[in-house]
């Protein structure tokens, strides 16, 4: 009997898959495609086939990893919720799905932004639709603590790129991180762990902010202090 052929949209997403793995652990450069072919387990002039060069399968990861990490932040957040309820939701599915998809993570923030055009262009796109995202947030938080016009316009977004950074990083301490459990394994801080970590950095200062504390600078010694 015939085996069932792979349809072409099944067989892309495995190469996709291989290839995800193989760019997170070689690394842009090294990574070849004899291995991503190996990986998925076809041949090396299908991938080419499907895919024409190294470049462009690069290029095609970047943009399914993007879309997948953008679209689970935005499914996250529940619309209507008060300002503080959506950035936590938003946080929790960060964190969830680069937890989840570390490879995926890997190549959007140590492979894509470091290799140059178009690559760190689709991640600095990503990373935009996000701070947009957080930039709005922070100004519905403004709204509702009814200080509006008080934090300007560049420092809002100031805020939400500050914000936006942070959550980066702290997504690669938690991958990489590993702390012993009860059981004596080794176990990464969970997706809510890691917000709850963001929201008590970031949404406590901003609480002072909207309440109309801000830090200044001290006197001669450098101290500071609220104003």
């Amino acid at each position: 009997m015939k085996s069932k052929r792979v349809p072409r949209a099944v067989r892309e997403q495995q190469m996709l898959d291989a290839a995800v793995l193989t760019f997170a652990r070689r690394g842009y450069r090294a990574a070849s495609m004899d291995e991503i072919a190996e990986v998925a387990g076809v041949s090396k002039p299908l991938v080419y086939l499907y895919l024409n060069s190294k470049e462009e399968l690069f290029s095609a990861v970047i943009r399914r990893e993007r879309a997948a990490l953008v679209a689970a932040v935005t499914a996250a957040v529940q619309p209507g919720e008060a300002a503080d309820r959506q950035l936590w939701s938003g946080l929790r599915g960060f964190f969830a799905h680069t937890a989840e998809h570390p490879a995926g993570w890997a190549v959007l923030h140590q492979q894509a932004r470091t290799h140059g055009e178009p690559f760190a262009v689709e991640v600095a796109d990503m990373r935009a639709e996000i701070v947009a995202f957080v930039t709005e947030l922070i100004g519905m938080a403004a709204k509702e603590a009814g200080c509006v016009g008080e934090l300007a316009e560049r420092e809002v977004a100031g805020l939400a790129h500050a914000l936006v950074g942070a959550a980066e990083s702290l997504a690669e301490w938690a991958n990489t991180r590993t702390d012993e459990g009860p059981s004596g394994d080794q176990e990464h801080p969970t997706a809510k762990d890691a917000a709850a970590t963001m929201m008590n950095f970031a949404w406590t200062g901003l609480g002072h902010l909207m309440g109309g504390e801000r830090w200044t600078p001290g006197g001669a010694g450098g101290e500071g202090g609220r104003g």
